[in-house]
This record gives C-alpha cells, sequence and structure tokens, in this order.
C-alpha cells in the first residue's frame, strides 16, 4: 500500500487543448503567413492621394530655395490681393519599379481621401518612368501659355493662336511636304486656330487632298497634303500625320513659377490668378477658393483626374468653394467633402461667375451644380 503526505503539493495535471483553440492557434497562424506574404508580393495598382495645394496669388519656391511670386508679370500695372486660388496635386505612391503592397491597397480602399488605380491607367505600358515626367512637364507649359491666352483674351487683349508643325509621326501622310516648324495659317481656304480646326476640315474631305497655307522661315506658301485613312478606337478617321503645337505672342511677359508639377490640370487657376494680379479689383473677395481643370485659350474648360482627392486636398488646405470642371460632375457627385461647396464650370466665364456671386452675397443657389 502506497502513502501520500497529504501536506506536499501533487504536480498538476496537463490540460488538453481543445480543438477550438487549436484550430484558432492555426488560423492565426496562416492569416500571419498570408499576411507577410501579400507585403512582398507585387501588385498592378497604385494609389492616388491629395498633394500639395499651391495658391496662384501666394508663392513658390524657386529652384534655388528661395520664395518667388507664383505669378509674375512684366510690362504691365498689377495689383495687391487677398483671398487665394488654390490650385490641386495630387500624389501618386508607386511606380512600374515599386507598386503598393497589398496592406497598402486594402488600407486605402477604405479611405475617401485616396483611390486605387490600375498601373497602367496612369503608367502607360511601355513608357518609362522619365518620359512620363517629360511629357507631363511639357503639358504643364503649354497648360500655362493657354491659361495666359486665355486670362488676356478675357481681359480684351486681341490674343491670336500661332499654330506650327511639331512633328511627324512615322510613315506620316505629310513626309517630304510639311517641316517641324511651319506655321500652319488655313486648310481649305478656312483658318486654322487649333489641332481641331485642322482635324475637322481633314475628315470633312473625307480622304481628298487638303490644300493648306503655311508660313516657313517667314516665307508664305501652299502645299498639299492627301491625309491617310486610320481607325481610332473602331472608328475610321482621315489624318495628316503630323503634331501641332500652339503658341502665342503676348503684349507682355508672364511667367509662372511652379517647380516639380506636371501635367494640364492648372489651366483654369492660372487664368483666374492671371487676372487677379492684373485686376484692380479683388476676384476672391478675401474669400479661400480652390479648383482644377485645363483650359482653352478661348476659356474651355476641360475635365482631369483625381478630381475626389482634389476636393479632400481644398478642403484640407481651408478652402471654402471649389471649382470643378462640369464634365468631372460624375465623379463629383456623393464624393464631396463635408465643409466644402462645388460649383460646376464650363468656361472660364462659368468661374468668374462664380467668384463674383460668392464676393457680392449673390443668388449662388442659381450658379451650376453638380446634381444626381
Amino acid at each position: 500500500m502506497t502513502l501520500f503526505d497529504e501536506n506536499v503539493p501533487l504536480p498538476p495535471a496537463r490540460r488538453r487543448v481543445s480543438r477550438t483553440t487549436l484550430a484558432g492557434i492555426w488560423a492565426l497562424a496562416v492569416a500571419m503567413v498570408v499576411l507577410l506574404v501579400l507585403t512582398f508580393l507585387p501588385t498592378d495598382y497604385v494609389i492616388q492621394r491629395p498633394g500639395p495645394v499651391y495658391d496662384t496669388l501666394g508663392t513658390a519656391e524657386a529652384a534655388d530655395g528661395t520664395d518667388v511670386p507664383l505669378i509674375s508679370v512684366e510690362g504691365a500695372e498689377t495689383f495687391p490681393t487677398e483671398g487665394t486660388l488654390d490650385l490641386l496635386t495630387v500624389q501618386v505612391v508607386g511606380n512600374r519599379d515599386r507598386t503598393p503592397t497589398w496592406l497598402e491597397l486594402a488600407t486605402a480602399w477604405f479611405d475617401p481621401r485616396r483611390a486605387v488605380l490600375p498601373i497602367d491607367a496612369v503608367f502607360p505600358a511601355g513608357q518609362t518612368t522619365d518620359e512620363r515626367n517629360q511629357q507631363s512637364a511639357a503639358m504643364m507649359v503649354d497648360s500655362q501659355k493657354e491659361a495666359t491666352a486665355a486670362a488676356l483674351s478675357e481681359l480684351g487683349y486681341d490674343i491670336a493662336p500661332i499654330i506650327s508643325v511639331h512633328s511627324l509621326v512615322d510613315e506620316s501622310a505629310a513626309e517630304g511636304i510639311l517641316q517641324e516648324g511651319d506655321v500652319v495659317v488655313s486648310a481649305e481656304g478656312e483658318p486654322v486656330a487649333d489641332a481641331e480646326d485642322l482635324r475637322a476640315i481633314v475628315n470633312a474631305g473625307g480622304g481628298a487632298p487638303v490644300e493648306i497655307a503655311i508660313e516657313r522661315d517667314g516665307e508664305p506658301m501652299t502645299v498639299e497634303v492627301t491625309p491617310k485613312e486610320v481607325d481610332v478606337d473602331g472608328d475610321a478617321t482621315w489624318l495628316l500625320g503630323i503634331t501641332l503645337l500652339t503658341d502665342y505672342d503676348f503684349p507682355f511677359d508672364v511667367t509662372i513659377q511652379l517647380d516639380n508639377v506636371g501635367g494640364p490640370s492648372a489651366g483654369m487657376m492660372f487664368a483666374l490668378g492671371i487676372m487677379d494680379t492684373l485686376t484692380e479689383e479683388e476676384l476672391t473677395g478675401g474669400d479661400s477658393f480652390a479648383g482644377t481643370g485645363t483650359i482653352s485659350g478661348s476659356g474651355d474648360v476641360g475635365p482631369i483626374g483625381g478630381i475626389r482627392q482634389k476636393m479632400w486636398g481644398a478642403l484640407e488646405a481651408g478652402a471654402q468653394w471649389f471649382l470643378a470642371p462640369v464634365e468631372n460632375c460624375d465623379e463629383v457627385v456623393d464624393n464631396v467633402p463635408g465643409g466644402l461647396r462645388v460649383f460646376a464650370i464650363d468656361t472660364l466665364d462659368d468661374a468668374l461667375d462664380a467668384l463674383e456671386a460668392v464676393r457680392t452675397d449673390g443668388d449662388l443657389d442659381a450658379l451650376p451644380a453638380c446634381t444626381s
């Protein structure tokens, strides 16, 4: 018979782990492994988020690190102003060399300030980052010219566009006929103010030879080009195989200082900033406006990308009013951050009407807005 000392503690009995607890441990381990894999697994997406905000009536940092007026004018009288006319930018997280992780994408899906886009929508296949940056910088330069032309035309200056041949595509219909630098004056006897004018005239002929009046090295001459039929997105169209560049001869110098920002989407805000700089009356009335949109020399406002991120950027910068291209209204509806009022803008005149209504306490409900 075995005797036990009742004062000696017995070793604790081993507890069996329940199947539920064991399953939970395995599930957690698998989740951690999956999370680790997703952290390093490449993706095919990038993330858009609000970028820096720049006041066109304020200053910007120059290449040497000093602050200079974002818009400066030489050769014409300028006037001080108050309020803000903010242009918005969008930052892209990721590129073809380094895409966001799946964890970053999952976080972005639930953040209204950010958007997840296929990488091909931002970085076209076959285009390097340097090529994209160069293209973006060129579009920024063009937008500044168009904004200046629109602003000065609105102020009553006679601004005539100068349309020239920038380049010829491979196997161009105009090869050996037109040259880089040729200034296009008219086609089939009709004035050419932009690429759309020339495209419409060419297609109206249905493939017939087009007579084009040009200036080459200052000498007027007439050439004839037979367009080629090309399929564009399933539609047949007639093309000369040239790209055109629009320039202007301004009565004075307008300089826009904005480094490290590309694309054409700041055009409308540039135009408003130029007008406010050259106008004795304050266009903003001291209020804070923000906006976005491309602009043509004739004052037409066009759509842009990243409108939702730009609205959030405007709100965070303290803007009360937002000018949005009417063609972006489908993205604006149901996505306006609280505290921001959005006006739908189709032309530079629409933007000026919105500024005047706010400045004079006018009927804001009578202004165009984005509705469902």
